[in-house]
This record gives C-alpha cells, sequence and structure tokens, in this order.
C-alpha cells in the first residue's frame, strides 16, 4: 500500500493514514509475551487460589489500563518522531539520573531473575541431568546469542512462536479444568472481598506492567512504524496485545480458581510456584499434562528473557546516544523500514526537529546495544550463587517500584505539551486513563516499598 501521495505546504510528502490490518501485527505480539513472566502468572494463580473468581473484572480493568499506556507510549513515537527517552530528558535532567541509575541496578538483578525462571522449568522436565545454574546460564547465552546475532524480523517470528505455545498451553489448562462459566460472568462485577485488597491492585498493575511497556514505542520504530500514518496499525496491534495479556490472565484466574481453590491449594510465591502448579497438574490430570504445562513455563519465561534483552538494550542505547549528543546541526538517521521490503531509508534530521525514530539497525549493532546484552548476561551469573546482597534487594525494589508511576505521569507530561502535535495530544479519556493509571502506581508503589526488607 502507497503511504504517500499528497504534499504538504512545504512541498514534502503527507503521509496518508494506513489502514489497520492483521497483517502487520507484531510489536504488540512481542510486549505480550514479554510482559508476561512466570512470577506474574503466579501471582494471578494465587489470587484465584484466595478468592475463586471474585476478582475476574481486577483482570478486565488491567488489560485496560495497560492499553492506555502502550497506546500512549506508541503514539508518542510515532506523531513527534522523537523516542520516549528523547521525550523524557526534555522534562529536565532529573528523568536522566532516575533512568541511569534504574536501568544499571534493575538490569543487574533482573538478569539472574530471568535466568533462573527459564531454568527451573528445564529441571522439572530433567530432574536427573545438570542443575539449576547450569541450565540458568545456557538459558542466559542463548538469549545473548540470539539478539546479538538476530535482526527485528527474526525476534519478532521467534516471539510470535513463544507467545503461541504460550497462549495454546494455558489455554488447554484453563479449559481441563472445567470452568465455572456462571461464576466468572459474575466475577465481572466489582467487588473486594476481605484481604483483597493488594491482590485486586496487583491484577490490575502488575501483570505485563514492566519497564517493557516503555519498550513498546521501540517495537514499532523497529517493526519499520516511523510517523503517524502507522497511528490507527499501532493501536489494533496495542488492543491484541493485551487482549491477549488479558485473556492470560483470565485463564489463570481460572485454574487458580478451580484447581487450587477448593482444595486450598498453597502454592510458592514466585517463579517456583509454577513448578508446584505442575504437581498438581500431574496429580490430577497425569505427567502428559504436567509436562506440556512446563513446555509453556518455559515459552513464557524465556520469551521474557529474550524480550528484556532485546528491548531494554534498544532504550540502553537510545539513552547513550541521546546523553552523549550535543546539540547542532542535523545527522544522518538510519532507519529500519518495514520488514517486507527489508529497505532502509536515510533521512537528515536536526535536534531542534526532533524527526526520525532512534530505533536504528545502527543502534541494533551498536556498542552500548550490546554492552548491555553483556550486562544482563555475565554479571547477574554472580548471583546464581551467592544471596542477593541486601542493599540491592533494596535498591531494586524501590526502583522498580517507582518505574510505573514515573512512565504513567511522565506521558501524561509529555502528550499534553506542546511537544505533542495537537492533533496526537491527549482527549479527556487518554487522560483519564494515564491519571487513573498513575494513581493506582503511586498505591502499588507505597506498598511495595513498605513491604521491603528493611
Amino acid at each position: 500500500m502507497s503511504e504517500t501521495s499528497a504534499t504538504t505546504e512545504t512541498g514534502e510528502p503527507a503521509s496518508r493514514p494506513r489502514k489497520s490490518s492483521w497483517k502487520y501485527i507484531g510489536p504488540g505480539i512481542v510486549v505480550a509475551a514479554t510482559g508476561v513472566g512466570a512470577g506474574d502468572l503466579v501471582a494471578t494463580l494465587i489470587a484465584g487460589s484466595k478468592f475463586g473468581y471474585t476478582l475476574m473484572w481486577a483482570a478486565v480493568i488491567g488489560c485496560v489500563v495497560k492499553i492506555s499506556l502502550a497506546e500512549a507510549a506508541g503514539r508518542w513515537h510515532l506523531a513527534t518522531g522523537r523516542t520516549l527517552f528523547d521525550g523524557w530528558r526534555s522534562l529536565g535532567p532529573w528523568t536522566t539520573v532516575y533512568f541511569a541509575i534504574y536501568v544499571v541496578v534493575w538490569g543487574f538483578i533482573y538478569g539472574a531473575t530471568a535466568m533462573s525462571s527459564s531454568a527451573l522449568p528445564i529441571v522439572a522436565l530433567f530432574p536427573d541431568g545438570p542443575g539449576l545454574k547450569f541450565w540458568a546460564i545456557v538459558t542466559g547465552l542463548i538469549g545473548l546469542l540470539f539478539v546479538w546475532f538476530n535482526r527485528y524480523a527474526v525476534f519478532e517470528k521467534a516471539m510470535t512462536i513463544l507467545i503461541g505455545i504460550m497462549f495454546v498451553v494455558v489455554m488447554y489448562v484453563a479449559i481441563r479444568v472445567v470452568p465455572d462459566v456462571g461464576a466468572s460472568f459474575a466475577g465481572l462485577l466489582p467487588a473486594l472481598p476481605d484481604g483483597s485488597l493488594l491482590y485486586t491492585l496487583g491484577l490490575i498493575g502488575g501483570v505485563g506492567g514492566t519497564i517493557t511497556m516503555a519498550a513498546y514505542g521501540y517495537w514499532v520504530n523497529a517493526k519499520g512504524w516511523s510517523n503517524s500514518s502507522w497511528m490507527r496499525v499501532m493501536r489494533l496491534d496495542n488492543r491484541v496485545a493485551y487482549i491477549t495479556t488479558g485473556l492470560f490472565v483470565v485463564a489463570m484466574l481460572i485454574v487458580g480458581a478451580e484447581l487450587l481453590h477448593a482444595s486450598q491449594t498453597a502454592l510458592t510465591s514466585g517463579d517456583r510456584g509454577l513448578v508446584d502448579l505442575g504437581r498438581v497438574l500431574e496429580d490430577r490430570f497425569g505427567a502428559g499434562t504436567a509436562k506440556l504445562f512446563l513446555v509453556g513455563f518455559f515459552a513464557t519465561s524465556f520469551s521474557s528473557l529474550i524480550g528484556v534483552w532485546h528491548g531494554v538494550s534498544l532504550m540502553f542505547a537510545d539513552f547513550v546516544e541521546r546523553f552523549r549528543a550535543p546539540a547542532g546541526p542535523a545527522s544522518p538517521v538510519i532507519s529500519e523500514t518495514s520488514e517486507a521490503s527489508g529497505a532502509s531509508e536515510v533521512s537528515e534530521v536536526s535536534e531542534e526537529e526532533h524527526a526520525g525514530p532512534a530505533v536504528t539497525a545502527r543502534q541494533q549493532r551498536s556498542l552500548p546495544f550490546r554492552s548491555y546484552l553483556l550486562w544482563l548476561t555475565f554479571p547477574p551469573m554472580t548471583l546464581l550463587w551467592l544471596d542477593q546482597p541486601f542493599g540491592l534487594v533494596i535498591a531494586y525494589g524501590v526502583l522498580g517500584a517507582f518505574f510505573m508511576p514515573f512512565l504513567a505521569l511522565t506521558l501524561i507530561w509529555l502528550l499534553n505539551s506542546s511537544r505533542t502535535p495537537g492533533e496526537w495530544r491527549n482527549g479527556w479519556v487518554s487522560n483519564g486513563m494515564l491519571a487513573l493509571s498513575g494513581l493506582l502506581f503511586i498505591v502499588l508503589c507505597v506498598q511495595q516499598v513498605r513491604d521491603l526488607p528493611w
């Protein structure tokens, strides 16, 4: 489909809106696969085991909140031609300081967490083989090599396969436990049983709500969507992402309600809870179902690993480039265009114009991108042998708790200011949803910080 046929007042081509089409879907699949980790699924299972279907409504609201946040991030990239970090930087140096500390500490501890999570189902599938540390290192190295040597198109296809496995397995297990359809619909009516507030907030804010939401705009650019003509496509893609996430949450709530609630079976918190669920499934449905579930568990964990390895490394590369870039004359930006054409275009942009996406073929081969890949992989391996240092746990918890409020509130700031073209600024619906999510994440932030082992 031709992108341009009209011209602007300056004589430059004007982009016609692209028709939203399923054939373009891609970055949404990536963000859905990355955002839903094993720990998120366990938290949902525990909520279902404690309260049955009562909190189903919270899962639906959480899906709508995530759609609003990711749409805002993608809209910023497409409407302005600037990256999210470029926008943050325009708000003042405090954003640069926060992000620099966050991305270093978060990456160090998350790397170990992601590798361990990916190794757990392998150890459960092959209990007589090598131990957890061995498989954790192997999965980390595979993730490193895969992201290092592959471009976005291959990465997206791999993520699509992994989320396909996740989807089939989770839906199969949810159907196998025979959901109570009437109770599940009744759960769409808002209710707060005693002791459910924190679980409710966690369901709304926790699943799929990480730094990967900020990475969504970078994947949008890597796909080749670089201006507002792709806005409709991005919005369809984003809805697919978080409706898929919502289906995962609903399915795991069903499993928790049907399989664990009645029997009052308790799960270990964190990723190991899915190993516990595998044992419950084996007792109830046999070894075949349990092994299939562990394969889905691996797909869930490993997709999050390579998604973070790719997406957050892109954000770090952009951070370094923007931090170093002096204000001055235009410089060429090589943008990665449609995967179908395999072409690239070179355009000159000035810092004042802020045109041109920073998710580029050049950045994906850059030293900062690959340096952060190494940071995510090798230093965290030391934590596989050591208990996480107390100070790092505190710093990780505080910085992580503050990220989602930071994202929501800075998006409100950026998308209501002159930094965004008038046509694409927030309306009252977008402002309402972002404000709601900001308040929600502030409450969750306070609770997370209070629960840290001070």
